[in-house]
């Protein structure tokens, strides 16, 4: 089991059971909500539960998808398409280690032109 909060802790959750893979976002909606890019691994929605949601807010991004954020310390937290049953965690979210490493970098067609991914994990063009 993971637990995880936002920065203010008006948020809270745990997680029953595996996440991953790890992946790291690059895409442009990832970069201005974090201010850099996402690191997040995926699972079940069921598997989720909301421990403290006081602050919790969601913005839809884009007809397909929706991003779960503090509406208080502006913490991002969760992101989904909206017909999935599965949810993405944001790895800097959970308290404690998780047991994950990096399995690939996911919309790099989109990265910032200010760093380079050196670590030699793959790279996909676009999601």
């Amino acid at each position: 089991m993971h637990h995880g909060s936002c920065l203010c802790g008006a948020v809270a959750f745990q997680i029953e059971g595996d996440m991953g893979p790890a992946i790291a976002c690059h895409c442009r909606e990832c970069r201005k909500q974090s201010g850099h890019h996402f690191a997040s691994a995926p699972v079940p929605k069921n598997a989720v539960t909301l421990t403290r949601d006081a602050g919790l807010a969601w913005y839809k991004a884009s007809p397909e998808a929706s991003r779960g954020f503090c509406s208080m310390c502006g913490s991002t937290l969760f992101w989904q398409y909206d017909d999935s049953e599965q949810t993405y965690i944001l790895l800097g979210a959970i308290d404690g280690p998780t047991g994950l490493h990096l399995t690939s970098h996911v919309w790099v067609s989109e990265k910032g032109d200010y760093y380079d991914i050196a670590d030699g994990v793959k790279q996909f063009e676009k999601g």
